[in-house]
């Protein structure tokens, strides 16, 4: 049987079927009323239903496909075939009179989609990490150990398991622990270095790379890790035609007061506790090779100006929603200690 926390009751809207999306961590939410399956929903379908423009607090049965694939209780014994012809990461398995009675998952059988694609991953590596003082004091940010490796070779992990095998490392701080590091790993890619002698921010490091990256490219910052098909990310890029793409997590915050609207002295409104939604940056980007040519050389420039800059020439700059579980931040301390409780439950 499906479990409770996997089925999608008729009153949630779009933002809470994240939230428990998110809580489950199996990126799909099954709708069967009376045990009967009619839909499914996965942060697939969610997301295609953001970039359309869709609201938040929509009903979450506005966004539900409803006609799944599924299996039979006779198919389920030939699952790995199924999900390699659909390319998908669950199947519900129903009876002969539509109920559910199991769910299987690719992850089990091993046989998880990946979206492949080769593509320049660049890593911004050289900042001083002062955040995570005194760490950083003994160790630069990208050797810091998450685990049993160090947050850079993570990273590094989820692009090659996609078919990424070219990495390039912009380093300063520490550079030498870090070539050390890289060039004495017995590894399957491909590491190359950028000096950076003065920082240059995350922005001006790219100039270092002109002539160097001449085709479409991952930008990352070397303390985050972002839980998503990056294949799926590129191809997005590309079909759009933007410039740059931003991957943003979905950020769920309760500020903790009561929020007082006034005008001219005089009460308007009041909200207990309001709980807001909005996007964040995660520090992981598609770019454009072009977009290196905007950049000053040894000038310190954060990438952020790079896009707005982007934008002033017309150049199109788009947004690929993540939700707020799939992305991992170590910047601080606190943040640290939670991605090692993440990765450690995930057995990594």
């Amino acid at each position: 049987m499906c479990a409770d926390n996997l089925l999608l009751s008729e009153d949630k809207t779009v933002l809470q079927a994240m939230q428990q999306l998110d809580e489950t961590g199996r990126k799909v939410l099954f709708w069967a009323p009376e045990g009967k399956l009619q839909g499914v929903l996965t942060d697939g379908d969610i997301r295609r239903y953001i970039l359309r423009g869709g609201a938040l607090d929509a009903p979450a049965l506005d966004v539900v496909n409803r006609s799944p694939k599924k299996l039979t209780v006779r198919q389920k014994e030939d699952a790995r075939r199924w999900f390699k012809r659909w390319d998908v990461s669950a199947l519900p398995v129903v009876d002969g009179d539509g109920r559910m009675v199991d769910v299987v998952f690719a992850s089990a059988l091993g046989a998880e989609p990946v979206t492949r694609v080769q593509a320049p991953v660049v890593m911004m590596a050289g900042g001083l990490g002062t955040r995570l003082y005194p760490y950083t004091k003994i160790l630069p940010k990208p050797l810091i150990p998450v685990g049993e490796l160090p947050i850079a070779e993570h990273i590094i992990r989820r692009f090659t398991d996609a078919g990424c095998g070219r990495f390039v490392l912009i380093v300063n701080y520490k550079k030498g622990m870090i070539k050390a590091y890289f060039n004495e790993l017995d590894k399957d890619y491909a590491v190359e270095f950028a000096d950076e002698d003065t920082p240059l921010g995350t922005g001006g490091g790219l100039s270092l790379l002109k002539g160097r990256v001449r085709e479409t490219f991952f930008l990352t910052n070397c303390d985050i890790l972002v839980e998503a098909d990056v294949g799926k990310i590129y191809n997005f890029h590309k079909r759009n035609g933007n410039a740059v793409t931003m991957v943003c997590a979905l950020k769920n915050f309760t500020i903790p007061y009561g929020v007082v609207e006034q005008e001219n002295g005089l009460l308007t409104g009041l909200r207990e506790k309001p709980r807001m939604s909005f996007y964040t940056n995660t520090g992981l980007y598609v770019v454009e090779p072009e977009v290196i040519d905007l950049i000053a050389p040894d000038t310190f420039t954060p990438f952020t100006d790079v896009i707005e800059r982007v934008r002033a020439g017309g150049g199109r700059v788009g947004v690929y929603p993540v939700s707020e579980h799939s992305w991992m931040d170590m910047g601080q301390l606190e943040e640290l200690d939670n991605m090692r409780r993440r990765l450690e439950e995930q057995g990594q």
